[in-house]
């Protein structure tokens, strides 16, 4: 398992994380999340998701992380609540997410949360309520002060929040999807350079869009809140896609730090750590990527299919550094560049990658662009 910075809190992740919506809200499943989390420490996993409250569902999971607890980076959400009923509801009474908070680390049966995100913020509407004072936002720097809390996130399915949340110096994680649905979805790209601008850890959740992306020969349709925003969108997904590409697309994209996908048994963790001893080819999304309707030709998706390079450059790598600081250069983004082992510098102009381009992106134009940039 690789491991990557998440942003400026110190904490180093593990790029695949886990999300926990999946796998059961009652004691028959006790059995099942602990098998799962066993496997998923074991296997170098560290970062977990934690979207409900449900008593036994956090009990549950208590159960699992008590032998893991100091190698575990644990998130929940600020603002997801329970009925008397047991349906999930979300609210801004700063009195119930502190009441549930609190029921949490309990049944959690644990000092501390690592991120506490102000969960869903639709708009900038919902922004603005949730970081006005005397609002959750609030409350989450309350318990940091406490202790009970160790950084502050947010979740969201809107890059306009997301580049909000980023510039606004308040939230350290920020939890966002990322997947093919959303690659071409304006504002995105944007978005995500600000996290990286900003040094704010980005967690992408659904990089399968909810499994839709793992409707192989199917037509579907992709909604909006499984895209991050923009309108429903309308294809067939490819019969060569596979989980193995969804998270090689998603952790290839600028500022994320880890990937959240949801499991719901074992064999499905299975499929998950299964690209870790990926190959290159197996990871190579060039080819699904342009079954997306929504694709702009021209635009370098990072895949690296241009290579291999004379000179060694790893091209993707470059170019997404470069696509990041052309929205904003920060000693971060320099620090990355200066420490790839053959930089732009280097290009002879042969073309080589140009030809072998699926995008017909104007690769040597971009080498050009970073050198000047980073020079």
């Amino acid at each position: 398992m690789l491991f990557r910075e998440l942003g400026k809190t110190g904490l180093r992740v593990s790029e695949i994380g886990l999300g926990t919506e999946h796998l059961g809200r009652t004691s028959k499943a006790r059995q099942v999340i602990v098998e799962v989390v066993d496997k998923a420490v074991e296997s170098g996993i560290n970062y977990f998701d934690l979207i409900f409250n449900f008593k036994e569902y956090a009990e549950n999971y208590g159960v699992a992380f008590k032998e893991h607890r100091d190698k575990l980076v644990l998130a929940c959400h600020l603002g997801s609540a329970v009925t008397r009923n047991q349906q999930y509801f979300k609210t801004r009474s700063v009195g119930i997410c502190k009441k549930v908070f609190e029921n949490t680390l309990s049944r959690l049966d644990t000092d501390y949360i690592d991120v506490a995100n102000v969960t869903y913020v639709k708009n900038k509407k919902e922004y603005e309520e949730v970081t006005r004072p005397g609002s959750v936002l609030d409350l989450a720097h309350r318990l940091k002060k406490e202790g009970k809390v160790h950084h502050i996130g947010i979740s969201t399915h809107d890059a306009s929040v997301v580049q909000m949340a980023a510039r606004s110096g308040e939230f350290e994680v920020i939890t966002y999807q990322v997947n093919m649905a959303n690659n071409a979805l304006r504002g995105r790209n944007e978005a995500l350079a600000t996290c990286a601008r900003k040094n704010v850890g980005l967690v992408a959740m659904k990089p399968f869009a909810g499994g839709v992306l793992l409707s192989r020969n199917r037509t579907v349709w992709i909604a909006c809140g499984k895209r991050g925003g923009g309108n429903t969108l309308h294809l067939e997904i490819p019969a060569e896609m596979t989980s193995i590409l969804c998270l090689a697309y998603t952790l290839s994209q600028v500022g994320v730090s880890t990937t959240i996908p949801g499991v719901g048994s074992l064999e499905q963790l299975n499929e998950i750590l299964s690209y870790q001893y990926a190959s290159a080819k197996e990871r190579d999304y060039s080819g699904v990527i342009k079954s997306f309707k929504e694709y702009y030709v021209g635009q370098c998706v990072y895949c690296n299919h241009c290579l291999p390079c004379p000179s060694n450059i790893d091209i993707g790598q470059v170019t997404r550094l470069l696509d990041a600081a052309s929205r904003g250069l920060n000693e971060s983004v320099k620090k990355d560049y200066n420490n790839l082992r053959v930089n732009a510098s280097d290009c002879t102009r042969c073309g080589a990658c140009i030809d072998r381009c699926p995008f017909n992106v104007d690769v040597i134009s971009n080498m050009k662009k970073a050198v000047d940039t980073f020079s």
